[in-house]
Parts: C-alpha cells; structure tokens; sequence
C-alpha cells in the first residue's frame, strides 16, 4: 500500500493538470485566453479548448443578439419645433470580440452606454429634419435605417454591430395632446364638411339631370301619343266615311241612337228642346226618311 500511495498522488496531480488544462466552448460565447493579463488566443469556434495550467486564464463572452430597451421615452424635437416622445429599441452583438475587449475592456455595461448616446443622438439629429407626419408614417423606415447606420459606424470601432434600431411609439407629450387632438378633430370636421356641400351639389345635379330626362320621356312619349291618336282619328273618319258612303240612312241612324244612349244615360238627366228639332226626327216616324 505504501508502495502504491506514490503512484496514487502522481495519477491525482496528472489529472488535476489535465482538468485545468481543459475547457469548454459554448456555440453561444466568444473565448479569449490571458497570460499575464494579455490576449495570447480568441476562440469563436465551440468545442473543448486546452490552455496552460496556471499561467492561462478564460474569459467568455455573449455572442448572441441582445437588445437595449430604454425604460421611458425620450423627448425629441421635429422640424416643425414640435416636441415628441419616442419609445425605441435597439439589437446589437459582439462582433469582433478582441476588439471589444481592448476598447472597453469587456465591460458590457460601458459598451452598452456607449451604443445608446450614439442611437439618442442619431435620433435626435433625424428627427430635428423631419416633419412628424415623416417619422410616423412617410419615411418612419428610412429615418431607421439612417441612424442605424451611423450607429454601426461608431459601433465597429469597439468591435460591435447594429442590427436593427425600430420605432415603438411616437407620441405626443400629454401637455399638448389635447390640442392636438382638437385641431386633428376641427380639420377632419372640414374635411367632412365639404364632403357634404360636394355631395349635396352632387345630388342636386343628378336630381336636375333626373328630372330633365323626365321631362324630355314625358314629351316625347306625348308626342307619340298624339301622333298615333291623330292616325286613329284619321283611320276613324275614314270608316266612318266609307260606312256613310254606302248606306248613308243607316249611319244617320246609328249615330243618332248613339247619340240617344250618351245624351240619356241618367235617368235624371233633363233636356230642353223643341219637339220637332231634328234630334227627335228618328222618334217621330217609323218610316225611312225619304219615302
């Protein structure tokens, strides 16, 4: 046993050597190995990595995207002088991770404090040129894309990237948003307003359209009907007068009983008329006139 207690010692150190001689890349983290405080290695690739026990030291850091997510908005001025609050966020990560170290010493927090003074004064800068109706709206993304830009610019130098700069909200202080609202509320009132008057002129016009076509329907169909009444008439006295031709008693007979049957359809009608008028020629004689 005492023989073996070396051998046993001499395997512990060996593979307390070894434990510390080897560690361990995340696929979610940059490693950079130190040797007396200096960058002697960057690994970006994951897997297990070995270093010299005691003289070498690991530090890791996050390659993923994160994000800056300001708690209040801030207040900006648009070209218009009108103030606005802007509610935005920003992703980023470590792009070049020995270049980050050696301009912030690592130091997420001062990197991240950097990266918002940069976005507030890209924003501010954009903002100040821009009408509020653009940054809400009409060119929202370009006035994005700008300042994400310039922020990447600033941002390589300490070994970062910019991602993305998006727009929450863009708002109005409470102050002057009733005034706001009130004079959105009086143009939109005018707006509808001459909607009306234009409708109402519409309507007139269609209504005077409308009754002009009436009126020429009306005529023309009168016409019409006069023409085809005087063909009848014209037709009428034309058969009347070929009947007459041909039995010229007979029609002065028949139209005096018509003219019975009209002029005495009440019984309470009353005539005055001398008895041998020649209304009454057919009651005065059964004979055919002439013989």
């Amino acid at each position: 046993m005492e023989r073996l207690l070396p051998s046993l010692i001499g395997v512990a150190v060996l593979l307390l050597i070894a434990s510390s001689s080897l560690f361990t890349v995340d696929q979610r983290q940059f490693a950079m190995v130190f040797q007396f405080g200096e960058v002697v290695r960057v690994i970006e690739q994951p897997g297990i990595q070995f270093k010299v026990p005691v003289l070498q030291n690991v530090r890791y850091y996050d390659r993923r995207i994160q994000t800056i997510d300001p708690e209040e908005p801030e207040l900006f001025n648009t070209r218009e002088k009108k103030n606005v609050l802007v509610d935005s966020f920003v992703k980023w990560r470590v792009r070049d991770v020995e270049q980050f170290y050696k301009s912030v010493g690592g130091n997420e927090l001062a990197a991240v404090a950097r990266l918002k003074q940069t976005i507030n004064d890209g924003l501010r800068a954009e903002f100040g040129q821009k009408s509020v109706a653009d940054v809400v709206s009409g060119q929202r993304d370009q006035v994005m894309e700008d300042v994400r830009k310039k922020a990447n610019l600033d941002a390589q130098k300490i070994g970062m990237e910019i991602l993305d700069v998006r727009l929450k909200r863009v708002d109005f202080p409470d102050k002057i948003s009733a005034s706001v609202f009130e004079r959105m509320n009086s143009e939109r009132r005018t707006v509808a307003s001459q909607l009306r008057s234009e409708g109402a002129a519409e309507a007139e016009r269609i209504r005077a359209d409308a009754d002009r076509q009436r009126e020429v329907l009306l005529a023309e169909a009168y016409r019409k009907a006069q023409t085809m009444k005087g063909e009848g008439d014209a037709k009428a006295a034309a058969i009347y007068a070929q009947a007459y031709g041909k039995n010229p008693e007979f029609y002065a007979f028949w139209r005096s009983m018509d003219a019975y049957k009209q002029t005495m359809r009440n019984k309470n009608d009353v005539l005055v008329l001398d008895p041998s008028s020649e209304f009454f020629r057919y009651f005065k004689s059964t004979k055919p006139a002439g013989k």
